[in-house]
């Protein structure tokens, strides 16, 4: 079959290039002088704090999805116009 060499070329480029990555170990915990330390965080936000910021995301999220259709809309505009205005 063709392209054997084309496959193997590919799989030592693949090689290398893993190879020259950095060694860092980075499934080490921490090290040092907090590495018996119990990493804690405390949640300061309460139920309706995080209720609004969800209805705040929700709002931000309905109006941009509101802009992308508004822009789209637009192209397609210019876009059948050209077609028309050339057909």
């Amino acid at each position: 079959m063709g392209g054997e060499g084309s496959m193997m070329h590919m799989i030592n480029t693949l090689k290398n290039n893993k190879s020259m990555l950095s060694k860092r170990k980075e499934r080490r915990g921490l090290q040092g002088k907090y590495s018996g330390e119990k990493l804690e965080f405390e949640n300061s936000a309460t139920k309706t704090d995080l209720e609004q910021i969800r209805l705040r995301l929700k709002q931000e999220n309905k109006q941009k999805q509101i802009r992308v259709l508004i822009v789209f809309g637009i192209l397609m505009v210019l876009v059948l116009s050209v077609f028309v205005y050339f057909f």
